[in-house]
């Protein structure tokens, strides 16, 4: 599994670059403020582990098919929570310390944060009855 995450690695460098010039790091819709990409280990620490809120831990990469399916859906259930919870993006090409940290081995992998503490976690894609059901455990309702 190293091997292939370091290969998918190598061959998206390239078209990373093109991807990161369409702006999606910055959003001032209403429904994506509870929504953000992680910038680094200390934005990690900053907004994640010391967050009030609970957050849903997105970790994903540009290459995987199913990371861009669960990505946007489970985007949109937590901007229907309207600020009960917040929505952390993690690339694991750009933040590889991030993802051995948390032992994410295959993506997407959504782990869910309390009080800096991993409570859930769940790895593949899931239809949203699932993803409601993993967000309400997560907020307590």
């Amino acid at each position: 599994m190293a091997q292939r995450l370091a290969l998918c690695r190598l061959l998206s460098r390239p078209a990373r670059g093109s991807l990161a010039s369409h702006g999606r790091a910055f959003s001032t819709s209403a429904g994506r403020r509870n929504t953000f990409n992680v910038q680094d280990g200390s934005d990690f620490q900053d907004r994640v582990v010391n967050s009030p809120k609970p957050v849903v831990v997105d970790f994903h990469a540009q290459w995987c098919g199913p990371c861009k399916i669960l990505g946007p859906r489970l985007e949109k259930l937590v901007s229907k929570l309207e600020g009960k919870v917040l929505m952390a993006k993690v690339d694991i090409d750009d933040h590889t310390d991030l993802a051995i940290e948390y032992e994410v081995s295959a993506v997407p992998t959504v782990l869910a944060m309390k009080n800096g503490d991993v409570v859930d976690k769940f790895v593949g894609i899931k239809d949203e009855d699932q993803l409601e059901a993993f967000l309400k455990k997560l907020i307590g309702a």
